[in-house]
């Protein structure tokens, strides 16, 4: 290798054959639990015009502020936006969601959905565990519904896709921020509590404290964690009306069997929210810890142009989940990934070729087959298939091609017998089927 070799940009990694089997479990359940809940799925593109998210996320949020990946469009109006426009890797999902949900009139055509989406994010901000500048979020947004047992499906459909994926070790921790009718006076009492301590905050907290105060408590700073927890807390101020809907979500959160903590200082860092906020926590990521964030934002599709709107939602770091499963060995790891039906272990190099038929065979009558092509031996073709996670083995040899057959090889309990080669795609099938591994 070169002295100076071309690695791999900071805050961004491969995912290598061998690491996906927990990235599959994931997803599959996630996709599981959506269909349970009738969430239904939306893709929306990596690239978006940079005010969707100065308008929707907040421009006073550490991502806007800090983190975007913008760049300019071509001057020259190729892109179709007049060529002054700023563009943006997306940093989150909601806003998109948000924008998809308007642009195709979805409010026209029943105003209520329930969607989910999956796919790469981009945030400009310190690479640390779990957290990179390109990663991966699952989300849903339920668009239209005010209702407090809504928020509570949000809640509980999180909990049920990472007890389906294996995981038993998360806290959630939930909170209401009230609502533009009571949140204004519990701006002024935690200004007017902050300021007594204004030495102790940090750079970043002096501005948000004329700014948007709430982000203080949001700061990961230690000293401004220490001042924010003594800071009052709005649940004392909220108004009847939101802390009803609080009291609402709570009572279904216990009916739907989940545990979770009240945390009175839980925020969220995006402006948009109200009333419920939501975090789901894992010890294995250590003082950021958060791999699931959520709650209620029922002014974001007014902000975007539409009408009044309510939604809740969530987005879970699928990088940070992933290190949660690998601590909790929610999946075995097998290098090479899942593993496969048959591997055709030939005896005779003169026979690879006919061994090269059968793989092609085997995979035309829908079964996962490989083989060797690099010239082992017959022996450490063998270990190949046990290292490939294979079911069976087809070991064909030149006497065995005389007699167009092969010894069928059962990997697990080491039994073998001879099958002709033209029915060893459907003995295999039987053998898989009586298993139950179909």
């Amino acid at each position: 290798m070169s002295e100076n070799p071309i690695r791999s940009l900071s805050g961004t990694e491969d995912r290598l054959p061998w690491q996906w089997e927990f990235w599959r479990r994931l997803h599959a359940a996630a996709r599981r639990q959506f269909a349970l809940h009738g969430y239904g799925e939306l893709a929306t593109p990596v690239l978006e015009d940079a005010r969707l998210f100065i308008k929707g996320t907040g421009e006073d949020t550490e991502i806007v502020e800090k983190q975007m990946y913008t760049l300019n469009s071509s001057a020259d109006g190729e892109d179709g936006n007049g060529g002054n426009e700023a563009i943006t890797l997306r940093p989150e999902g909601t806003p998109p969601a948000i924008r998809a949900y308007l642009e195709a009139n979805m409010h026209k055509r029943g105003k209520f959905r329930k969607l989910w989406y999956a796919g790469p994010m981009f945030r400009r901000e310190r690479p640390q565990k779990g957290r990179l500048r390109q990663f991966h979020q699952i989300g849903v947004e339920a668009i239209g519904g005010e209702s407090p047992l809504l928020d509570a499906e949000t809640i509980l459909l999180a909990a049920a896709i990472y007890r389906d994926a294996g995981l038993t070790q998360c806290q959630t921790h939930i909170n209401s921020i009230g609502c533009p009718r009571c949140r204004p006076s519990y701006r002024h009492a935690l200004k007017e509590s902050l300021e007594n301590r204004v030495r102790e905050l940090c750079h970043d907290c002096h501005r948000r404290l004329d700014r948007n105060v709430l982000r203080v408590l949001d700061c990961k700073n230690p000293g401004c964690r220490q001042v924010a927890g003594d800071a009052p807390v709005i649940k004392d101020m909220l108004c009847g009306e939101c802390d009803r809907h609080y009291a609402l979500v709570k009572a279904a959160i216990d009916g739907g069997g989940v545990s979770y903590r009240e945390e009175p200082h839980l925020v969220r860092g995006l402006d948009y929210y109200t009333r419920t906020v939501y975090e789901i926590k894992h010890s294995a990521l250590g003082a950021r810890d958060t791999i699931c964030g959520g709650g209620r934002y029922d002014g974001l599709v007014t902000q975007l142009g539409g009408p009044h709107t309510p939604c809740v939602g969530f987005a879970m770091g699928v990088e940070a989940t992933l290190i949660a499963m690998e601590e909790e060995s929610c999946a075995d790891e097998a290098e090479g990934g899942d593993g496969i039906d048959v591997y055709v272990v030939c005896f005779d190099d003169s026979a690879r070729p006919r061994c090269f038929e059968q793989v092609t065979s085997l995979r035309k009558a829908g079964l996962s087959a490989d083989m060797d092509y690099e010239g082992r031996s017959s022996s450490k073709q063998l270990k190949m298939a046990n290292k490939s996670g294979a079911a069976f083995s087809l070991l064909v040899g030149g006497s065995e091609l005389q007699r167009n057959a092969a010894a069928l090889k059962d990997m697990h309990s080491g039994k073998q017998q001879e099958v002709p080669l033209e029915k060893a795609a459907g003995e295999i099938r039987k053998r898989k089927s009586a298993s139950g591994n179909t």
